[in-house]
């Protein structure tokens, strides 16, 4: 019997007395047959080659397209799994079960560049999940379909050279001095131009200009290391021929110290001595602050501005030591 070509039968049966002699009674009844299924038929693909076309910008884990091996079988003895056995995309690609509909799924694991490589074959397997060693020689039905997927080109948004640029400035720097470049190039094959922009949100005071052109960062206004040592900017690359095609990367400007501050004393002092004090004393020590950074750190010197026999001063590491010198 073949379950596939014919599932059930109705048999009727006659049941006669008397040995079935002449007078004897009969009685009939109809029994229902109905075949169950074994895994007895190999999963078999509906075409031995599929075609499939997929942009570039695909997502990963997104769906490439589905192929089918049909099963005779029903119930588990129709369950297939699906794998990718042989090609050059077997890193690229990967293929999944549908549990509903019994398909396989073709999924990136690896993004598409349709620039490096346009095209890709696969040769993928279906297998019967249950084995019925009666039919299958000891192992599951198998079928094999190729696979050819066309790489389709998209249009992708410019890419920066770097991810982000640290450029940096002395803060004597005159207007128009040219801080740094940045670098953007299409993707694609049609290698568009790109137009450079900064994100004014980011430059509220416009202390930064940048070559639309060529991506040259400029000095616009003075800058004060005293009173901004950081500046963060986001630079922006559109495309020219299309202009929703725009990337952003951001760029940090230190600004480096030059020496353009005199010291000031740490705070305003009077200063008491008695009349009796000694020659030799000290009568008070004070200290200097600079708004600039040296790289060595700060060395002041100390110096009396106007002659005076009664008092000498003595530098000490930046700190003045004032000494009574005679007798008041």
């Amino acid at each position: 019997m073949d379950r596939e070509m014919r599932e059930e039968y109705l048999v009727v049966i006659q049941a006669k007395d008397m040995g079935g002699h002449m007078g004897g009674l009969s009685g009939t009844a109809t029994v229902t047959v109905t075949l169950s299924d074994v895994n007895d038929n190999p999963p078999k693909f509906s075409k031995s080659i599929y075609e499939f076309v997929i942009p570039e910008d695909l997502g990963l884990e997104k769906s490439g397209g589905r192929v089918k091996a049909n099963d005779r079988d029903i119930g588990e003895n129709a369950q297939s799994a699906y794998s990718i056995i042989d090609g050059d995309g077997k890193d690229v690609f990967e293929i999944t079960t549908d549990p509903y509909t019994q398909e396989g799924i073709l999924q990136l694991k690896k993004p598409l560049d349709f620039e490096s490589k346009k095209s890709y074959t696969l040769k993928v397997e279906a297998t019967n999940i249950i084995m019925d060693p009666r039919f299958s020689s000891g192992g599951p039905f198998r079928d094999t379909a190729t696979v050819k997927i066309t790489v389709e080109d998209s249009d992708e948004p410019p890419v920066f050279s770097s991810a982000g640029y640290l450029l940096q400035v002395h803060e004597n720097a005159s207007v128009n001095t040219i801080l740094g470049q940045v670098f953007a190039h299409d993707p694609d094959s049609s290698d568009s131009s790109i137009r450079y922009l900064i994100d004014r949100h980011t430059d509220l005071e416009r202390q930064f200009n940048i070559n639309t052109d060529n991506g040259k960062i400029m000095l616009a206004k003075p800058l004060d290391r005293e009173m901004d040592m950081w500046h963060n900017i986001t630079v922006t690359a559109t495309e020219v021929r299309n202009h929703s095609q725009i990337s952003r990367t951001t760029v940090t400007i230190k600004v480096l110290d030059i020496n353009d501050n005199a010291p000031q004393f740490a705070k305003e002092k009077e200063v008491f001595l008695c009349e009796n004090g000694n020659p030799g004393q000290v009568i008070e020590t004070v200290s200097a602050i600079d708004k600039d950074d040296p790289i060595n750190g700060h060395i002041f010197i100390y110096r009396l501005a106007s002659n005076n026999p009664n008092f000498t001063i003595k530098n000490n590491i930046g700190k003045l030591w004032l000494f009574h010198q005679h007798a008041l």
